[in-house]
């Protein structure tokens, strides 16, 4: 039985990503970075278990406008659970009301490394952080000539459907960052 859990719960995993943009939602940073986010987040688990392990932010400034992100988590490789560490930018922005981060990666399709952008809903309030992403099934579209046509696509569909991923909605609480962290 267990095993039939699991093997559902991979299935679900490959199937449910976050949304990939060639574009964010701004040209540019336009908000200065709030350091009230900066600093280590750990993972609040959301059922209890430990399936994934811990998930962890660390969340610094790398300049007037931009973040450094790292993000300590596990993924999905085959049927085996992996370390995975990932290494990344940002910036916030405003769509409608809601806060978002516009975190930039590398594409892991073949070819040279291309910029591809996730989109990230976050909130904090106190030492609480809750990070909501984009739902790859949000929008078929991919490629956008604008930020601004995506950033209308975003505040129109919200305000139709859900467009957040619930496997990649995540609270974490801002502690000290613990010494098996540091280098």
């Amino acid at each position: 039985m267990i095993r039939i859990l699991s093997i559902l719960f991979l299935i679900s995993m490959l199937y449910a990503c976050p949304f990939e943009s060639n574009l964010p939602l701004e040209k540019g940073p336009v908000e200065a970075v709030d350091t009230s986010l900066t600093g280590f987040w750990y993972g609040i688990v959301k059922d209890g278990s430990d399936f994934f392990g811990i998930e962890a932010l660390e969340i610094s400034r790398q300049s007037d406008s931009l973040y450094s992100i790292i993000r300590y988590g596990k993924s999905v490789k085959g049927d085996m659970i992996m370390p995975d560490t990932a290494y990344l930018t940002g910036f916030s922005s405003k769509a409608g009301e809601q806060n978002f981060m516009n975190v930039a990666g590398k594409s892991t399709e073949p070819g040279p490394g291309k910029t591809i952008y996730y989109l990230a809903a976050f909130n904090r309030h106190h030492d609480t952080l809750q990070v909501r992403a984009v739902t790859e099934t949000f929008t078929t579209r991919k490629f956008f000539k604008k930020p601004e046509e995506l950033k209308q696509l975003v505040v129109d569909m919200s305000q139709k459907k859900n467009i957040y991923d619930e496997l990649f909605t995540l609270s974490y609480r801002k502690i000290v960052k613990p010494a098996s962290f540091l280098p």
